[in-house]
C-alpha cells in the first residue's frame, strides 16, 4: 500500500473537481491499509449562522472520505458505491483551522459495508463521531 499511497491520494483528489468536495475544499491526506483521511478547512463558507462548523459540511466530509475510501478498497472498476445510510453525533464545535475525517471499515461484506468515521480538530479532539453504510452495486 505505501509504494501505491500517493497515486492512490492523487486520484481521489483529482475526482473531487467539480464537484461539492471541490466547493468545500476537502482534500484527501493519508491512506493505509484500512483507512483514508481527509482534512476540510473550517471557514465561513462552511459555518451555520452563529459562526461554528455546520453539520451538514461535517457529514459531507465524512460521507465522501468513507465513500472514497470504499472505492478504494473494493474494485472501484466493477461497483459503483453510494451511500445509503449516515447517522452523526457531533459532540464540540470549531469555528476555525481544520477538521480531519479518518473512515476505518468495521464490516467490509460482499454488498454492503460499514465504516466509522472520527471528525477531529487540530488537536485531535473528536468534533463529530459518523457512521456510514455503502453498498456497491456491480457495473454492467
Amino acid at each position: 500500500m505505501e509504494q501505491y499511497k500517493e497515486k492512490i491520494l492523487e486520484v481521489c483528489n483529482k475526482a473531487c473537481e467539480n464537484t461539492l468536495m471541490q466547493t468545500l475544499d476537502i482534500e484527501f491526506t493519508d491512506v493505509g491499509e484500512n483507512f483514508l483521511t481527509a482534512r476540510m478547512p473550517v471557514t465561513p463558507k462552511v459555518h451555520q449562522p452563529d459562526g461554528v462548523l455546520h453539520g451538514g459540511a461535517t457529514v459531507a466530509l465524512a460521507e465522501s472520505v468513507a465513500s472514497a475510501a470504499s472505492y478504494i478498497f473494493l474494485d472501484g472498476q466493477k461497483f459503483f458505491v453510494r451511500g445509503i445510510e449516515i447517522a452523526a453525533n457531533h459532540v464540540k464545535s470549531i469555528s476555525e483551522g481544520y477538521v480531519f475525517a479518518k473512515a476505518l471499515i468495521i464490516h467490509k461484506g460482499r454488498t454492503t459495508q460499514l465504516w466509522e468515521i472520527r471528525v477531529t480538530n487540530a488537536e485531535d479532539q473528536l468534533i463529530s463521531l459518523c457512521k456510514l453504510t455503502t453498498i456497491a452495486l456491480p457495473k454492467t
